[in-house]
């Protein structure tokens, strides 16, 4: 296709505003795995005008990338310890923390400019907290990924903290679900990343069952394929169990933490050649602590993480906070690797345990099946997990509920369960 063509094309595209809470590239975590596939999918049909904040000063060198796929666009540089003192003042209003983090003057005005100049009808908002910036356009057409239940996870977040920051936590999650509920009522339709978070805020939020759905995330297959070469970042001699993930990421911290001083060190009393592998960028102090004891290395940020899952024995996500779907049990899934979940990794993601997936109800639990992984690999389980993944996991296909759901002669609230697939 020459330029000409392309301008053309771009032309008769309808106008469309997404609103990201955080730069949708590179997809290299769960969030902006989802949102990276999410906007590529709608430059398809739509000139998509973006805005989207920036927390990580690393990702500066992506904005170049992403506005290929964009008509106007705005980036914002958020400081993360900038935004948690000025969201404060959420405590004196009753209003959710989460919510005066993303508070901006100068993004609302590039909204309220944006949707005025390009007469824009249609809004995708992806989170919950980028919701406060179209809360005033009731006549567009308002579709939202809240993607994660998050007041739900804050409510987690204070099971497992003590007082002052366990009050602090519950206060958030009261105060994220009243809002969650409001734009619920107020948008076109509202989307999930799976059918149990989807149906568990059907139950928060009776008031708007009828317009909340869900779509789930997809994987690149070709990329995450165990067919691809890849050079064996361990010693031929050792037995490796890895875990992969946002290591700056709370759930994650927990889950290596507990699994490091809970599980490991007994699966390692039955084989001593066994290594536990924690691969994920930007590791906390408590999680680079985890590197002292016997057997656990943590690589900190990789180039690439398919060669960990490649030439691993084993993957595990021993999750005990957890909200939506899990990327990571999806990525090694599509590896065709033998994957050991915990229930809360497992929710949402649509396997059959025994078969596709193996599921540790506790700790004692995982460790006998470790063990006996160690002792002989279970191709078979790697095989169908791919096929399912290659079945139910598809971005293309996902994503068409979006698509309905924006066009108004297919859109129907009676149906929104209807088009999942």
């Amino acid at each position: 296709m020459n330029p000409q063509t392309e301008n053309i094309d771009a032309q008769i595209k309808e106008d469309l505003l997404l609103l990201v809470h955080r730069i949708p590239f590179p997809p290299n975590k769960g969030d902006k795995i989802r949102s990276y596939h999410l906007l590529k999918h709608l430059a398809q049909k739509y000139t998509v005008h973006l805005a989207t904040f920036i927390d990580d000063q690393n990702d500066l060198q992506y904005v170049e990338t992403v506005k290929q796929w964009c008509g106007e666009s705005y980036f914002e540089e958020l400081n993360p310890t900038k935004a948690k003192l000025g969201s404060v003042t959420a405590l004196l209003m009753n209003r959710p923390l989460s919510l005066d983090y993303y508070r901006s003057a100068e993004m609302q005005a590039w909204v309220d400019s944006t949707i005025k100049k390009q007469a824009i009808t249609k809004i995708v908002v992806f989170s919950s907290a980028m919701a406060q910036f179209v809360e005033s356009q009731p006549e567009t057409r308002r579709v939202i990924d809240f993607v994660d239940i998050d007041s739900d996870k804050w409510q987690q977040y204070a099971s497992k903290k003590i007082w002052p920051m366990s009050w602090l936590y519950q206060r958030e999650g009261r105060t994220l679900l009243a809002y969650e509920r409001k734009i619920a009522r107020a948008c076109d339709a509202s989307l999930f990343v799976s059918q149990a978070e989807s149906d568990l805020f059907k139950k928060l939020a009776p008031e708007s069952a009828d317009k909340i759905g869900f779509f789930n995330n997809g994987v690149d297959t070709d990329y995450f394929s165990p067919d691809i070469q890849h050079d064996n970042p361990y010693s031929p001699n050792d037995k490796i169990i890895v875990f992969t993930g946002a290591m700056d990421y709370w759930p994650n911290i927990d889950a290596v933490h507990w699994f490091a001083e809970e599980v490991f060190p007994e699966v390692r009393k039955i084989h001593q050649n066994a290594l536990f592998y924690i691969v994920g960028s930007r590791p906390s102090e408590q999680v680079m602590q985890l590197g002292n004891l016997p057997g656990v290395k943590v690589t900190g940020s990789v180039p690439d993480v398919r060669p960990y899952l490649a030439h691993a024995d084993v993957a595990v996500a021993p999750l005990r906070i957890a909200r939506g779907i899990q990327n990571k049990v999806l990525e090694a899934m599509a590896m065709a690797k033998t994957v050991v979940v915990s229930p809360q990794a497992l929710e949402g993601i649509d396997a059959k345990t025994g078969a596709e997936l193996l599921l540790a109800e506790d700790g004692e639990q995982c460790i006998t099946i470790l063990s006996n992984l160690l002792d002989q690999k279970n191709q078979s389980m790697g095989i169908a997990a791919r096929k399912k993944v290659e079945a139910r996991y598809n971005w293309e296909s996902n994503l068409r509920s979006v698509d309905a759901l924006l066009d108004p002669l297919l859109y129907n609230c009676e149906k929104i369960n209807k088009i999942q697939h």
